[in-house]
């Protein structure tokens, strides 16, 4: 089973706290960290409401700061050490890969977009629970369970139910789009290249009622459009 992460407010939730606790564990020189706190904590925002100058507030880290995916790396690095710690302690069974399964995967994880996996079992559905509350708690990074989902490879629809259920969760189908790419969909059927064709039609429709010369339309074929697949074709061999 793999269950697909969906963070609230990835960024802005992050507690500062628990950020500058992580950086002195990974041997972060105290002067390095306090530059860090600097930077994050003296960041603020304010509003004007009819035209005064209100009461000013700041919270986590914020979105668009180049610094900001770094230190989101170093705060997602807790779920790491607790599915470590899970597997440690034999409460969640990762999923096992390669001959003979000489190696096992429990979880992926790119910025904020997370990936668990794990055989179907009860134990695994409660080991996840647990850790993605106990990571909340730590971090302050809110699980959305609406927008997040449940996928089973070989489960009866049955039991995915009640998991998802018992998590608060979706259940998702197969394929899914991780990191833009689809997961489990075969790239030899026309089918699986619908999406990326969808987005280069949006982009298409939205230049339509743009005043361009014919010369602009193809700087942006040309550095917009055959940019979009290449990603993509990275990965997949097209048909």
């Amino acid at each position: 089973m793999l269950f697909k992460v969906d963070f609230e407010k990835a960024y802005d939730s992050v507690d500062l706290g628990y950020l500058d606790d992580v950086m002195g564990r990974m041997s972060f020189p105290t002067l390095w960290r306090k530059w860090i706190r600097e930077c994050v904590s003296t960041a603020s925002a304010s509003v004007l409401v009819n035209g005064l100058l209100k009461r000013s507030g700041f919270r986590g880290l914020r979105q668009g700061d180049p610094l900001s995916p770094f230190l989101f790396l170093l705060a997602a690095e807790g779920l790491n050490v607790l599915m470590e710690a899970m597997i440690a302690q034999n409460l969640f069974t990762g999923y096992s890969i390669g001959e003979q399964g000489s190696m096992t995967v429990s979880h992926l994880q790119f910025a904020d977009d997370t990936l668990l996996l794990g055989v179907k079992s009860w134990a695994n559905v409660r080991a996840l629970r647990a850790v993605l509350v106990l990571f909340e708690t730590m971090s302050g990074l809110k699980v959305n369970f609406n927008k997040s989902m449940l996928v089973g490879v070989n489960i009866p629809d049955s039991w995915l139910g009640e998991a998802a259920s018992a998590l608060g969760c979706k259940v998702g189908k197969i394929p899914f789009l991780y990191l833009g790419l689809q997961i489990g969909g075969d790239p030899r059927r026309l089918s699986f290249w619908e999406p990326m064709l969808i987005r280069i039609k949006n982009r298409l429709s939205g230049w339509k009622s743009r005043f361009l010369s014919f010369g602009g339309r193809l700087v942006l074929l040309k550095s917009v459009l055959t940019s979009l697949p290449v990603y993509t074709l990275s990965f997949f061999k097209a048909p």
